[in-house]
């Protein structure tokens, strides 16, 4: 078993093995129920490889990983409500199953319980730690509110739309190989060129999932497809699209039926060229990811691993 399948493999036993109290169980259910619904494992995947990089078993940083996919849950939780959103990796979302409410205050919980997997066992990087995380939580909150901003204005630039994406997306993974290295005691400089690898990793990874949101396989991609056309979202398909032919955003505007809607819409995404623009993004951004890994001062084993995950994140269908 290669050294990322068994990390993942380690970090899903984990997962199920996380102790919730009994009651309320309205409470913890959901939170139960969120993390077994699978999921990549990417972001503590990357925490563990990036202490074991700089000499350390990967297991001293097991609190940590936890924490950020937690956490990182717990943001998708919360999207979802935002968003209106049905399902998430093939099962219906906590407020479809339960409620709004409840997926609210499950989500809360799940930031604390983060936080409290974060600091746990940390020492005297308790505090450098945990201002690596807080920073980068609020990141995510200013990138949810770009996005949420966005979904009202239709001259949204492709440099916003990737800040929004580097803010609400990356930064966690940047934040995931950060905090794995400062575990491991790693140089400084060789902790800020991680952080950089991985938060254009994070740019190639949103990337593909603005377009597979429009072409993945809806048996594999877990999500409904078409679901950014139908919420009018901005991505870069939309906005590359739209500044070739403005007429896109009447018609995505429009109060066609959903099928019909997302069937056009896909048509001038390749007619425009937007997916070919956006493939080539994904690609650049995974290079300049690869260029900088090269730059880190790890073994080549543990660069081969990162490579397999930034190439799987460009690539990827699910």
């Amino acid at each position: 078993m290669d050294t990322i399948n068994r990390i993942s493999d380690f970090i899903n036993s984990e997962i199920a093995a996380i102790s919730y109290p009994a009651e309320p169980s309205g409470l913890y259910k959901p939170i139960q129920y969120t993390l077994a619904g699978g999921g990549k494992r990417l972001r503590p995947t990357l925490l563990l490889l990036s202490c074991e990089a700089f000499g350390k078993d990967f297991k001293f940083a097991l609190p940590q990983a936890l924490g950020i996919e937690i956490y990182h849950n717990f943001t998708l939780l919360h999207d979802d409500v935002m968003d209106h959103a049905d399902l998430r990796r093939g099962r219906p979302t906590v407020h479809r199953r339960w409620n709004e409410a409840t997926a609210i205050l499950s989500g809360d919980a799940m930031l604390t319980l983060a936080t409290q997997y974060i600091v746990k066992n940390a020492g005297e990087k308790t505090a450098r730690v945990l201002d690596v995380f807080n920073r980068m939580a609020i990141d995510v909150y200013e990138g949810q509110q770009f996005d949420m901003d966005f979904e009202n204005h239709n001259d949204v630039t492709l440099n916003e739309y990737l800040n929004m994406i580097r803010l609400k997306t990356s930064v966690l993974l940047g934040c995931a190989c950060e905090i794995g290295a400062i575990m491991a005691d790693a140089p400084q400089p060789d902790v800020e060129r991680l952080r950089h690898m991985a938060i254009d990793m994070g740019v190639a990874f949103q990337l593909q999932d603005d377009y597979l949101d429009t072409f993945g396989d809806p048996s594999t991609f877990g999500k409904q497809i078409g679901g950014d056309i139908v919420n009018a979202k901005k991505t870069a398909l939309l906005i590359i699209a739209a500044k070739r032919d403005p007429s896109i955003y009447t018609l995505i505007n429009s109060d066609i039926d959903d099928d019909e809607k997302i069937t056009a819409v896909t048509r001038m995404f390749i007619s425009t060229e937007a997916v070919d623009e956006c493939r080539k993004m994904i690609d650049d951004y995974a290079h300049k990811a690869i260029d900088t890994l090269d730059s880190v001062n790890i073994g080549e084993d543990a660069k081969a691993h990162f490579r397999k995950l930034i190439e799987k994140c460009s690539v990827r269908n699910v």
